[in-house]
């Protein structure tokens, strides 16, 4: 006799990485801000073969919704570290030639930046050739 198992569901992501480019703002039809972004993922490891670390990326799409959405757009940029909390997603669409493809993708629950106002003042500072004083805001709150 086999006995029952109930499998409990639960779909729960954590991930960091670095922006790879800026994100994608836009709203749905009904006014809700929509953020997409991709991040990259690495694992370091050893080859047993050569004996040699090497690295692995992984680039994971994301996509943030609502008010998470709006702070995405004021404080993610490229190469920005960020921690993301979500769940899985399948989405299905026709490419232009025509064939069904699968996406799979993080939807963002809570994505908190990993760097602090100071680093990216001065990251800001840097390109933007601003006074080398900048203006630091709290950066402490998570989305």
């Amino acid at each position: 006799m086999t006995a029952q198992f109930r499998l409990p569901e639960m779909n729960l992501v954590f991930l960091t990485g670095r922006l790879t480019r800026d994100p994608d703002n836009r709203m749905t039809q009904r006014g809700q801000a929509i953020c997409g972004f991709d991040i990259a993922v690495n694992r370091r490891y050893m080859d047993n073969a050569s004996g040699e670390w090497k690295d692995e990326v992984s680039y994971v799409p994301v996509t943030v919704f609502g008010d998470a959405a709006e702070r995405a757009k004021e404080r993610l940029k490229k190469g920005v570290p960020v921690l993301v909390e979500g769940r899985l997603t399948m989405s299905e669409f026709v490419d232009k030639s025509g064939q069904t493809r699968k996406v799979l993708r993080v939807t963002g629950r809570r994505v908190q930046v990993l760097q602090s106002a100071e680093a990216m003042a001065r990251e800001d500072s840097d390109t933007a050739d601003a006074p080398d004083t900048p203006e630091v805001a709290e950066d402490d709150v998570p989305f």
